[in-house]
């Protein structure tokens, strides 16, 4: 009994270490591609991003969350400072009744981006997803990643990890009361990612034509 319970104590210490371990090295490795508008409207100068990719975070009786909102905001101003040609909203439209995607789309050209500028990823189901099926299904080489800074240390690492040339840009415009719950879910989800791109998954949904990012969005409407 005392060698299981040996063996039990030294597995969930093991699991700490490792959670710890990868949670620490997501966050450093991602803060170092975090930049201001300022910086990134630099680097565009020099070589122009493919896109600026928002990622979905909830829609409700088709209404961006005040999370997602935030993101969309933060996308347009960028789009405006000429950072990038094209959006890429990537979310969760995987039934008829919930359309992430759709509703973005529909916030930014109420903001003024022109139609064929935006691009959908209809199953931008999980982090990981959007940024492999923006680099296999969209060709994107160079973008600039929108999000919540708790958010975007992983969303940085995934879409590195899938050889994109990937910036983040911090959309946090409020303190949301739900951000300790979100916070916490976010370690496990970074360790999770870190394993996927350790293996190279491909159990995720990769479905549909390659789509050229730099064409006319609208192709992506559906």
């Amino acid at each position: 009994m005392k060698k299981i319970i040996k063996i039990t104590v030294a597995a969930f210490l093991l699991a700490v270490i490792a959670l710890t371990a990868a949670n620490l090295f997501v966050v450093f490795y991602g803060k170092s591609y975090f930049f201001s508008e300022t910086k990134i409207k630099e680097l565009s100068d020099k070589d122009s991003y493919d896109c600026i990719l928002v990622l979905g975070c909830g829609v409700y009786n088709d209404v961006p969350s005040p999370m997602l909102e935030d993101r969309l905001e933060a996308a347009v101003k960028l789009y405006f400072d000429g950072v990038a040609p094209k959006l890429l909203m990537s979310g969760d439209h995987g039934t008829s009744n919930y359309d992430e995607v759709n509703v973005m789309r529909n916030y930014a050209i109420e903001h003024g981006i022109p139609e064929e500028d935006i691009f959908m990823d209809h199953a931008g189901f999980s982090t990981y997803e959007s940024m492999k099926r923006a680099k296999e299904i969209f060709g994107c080489e160079k973008m600039v990643i929108v999000t919540q800074k708790y958010h975007l240390y992983r969303a940085v690492f995934d879409a590195r990890g899938t050889d994109i040339d990937a910036y983040g840009y911090v959309a946090d415009k409020q303190v949301f009361v739900q951000q300790p719950y979100y916070s916490a879910r976010e370690i496990l989800a970074r360790a999770k990612d870190v394993l996927f791109t350790i293996i190279d998954s491909k159990d995720m949904y990769m479905g549909g034509p390659e789509i050229d990012i730099h064409g006319n969005g609208n192709i992506t409407i559906g």
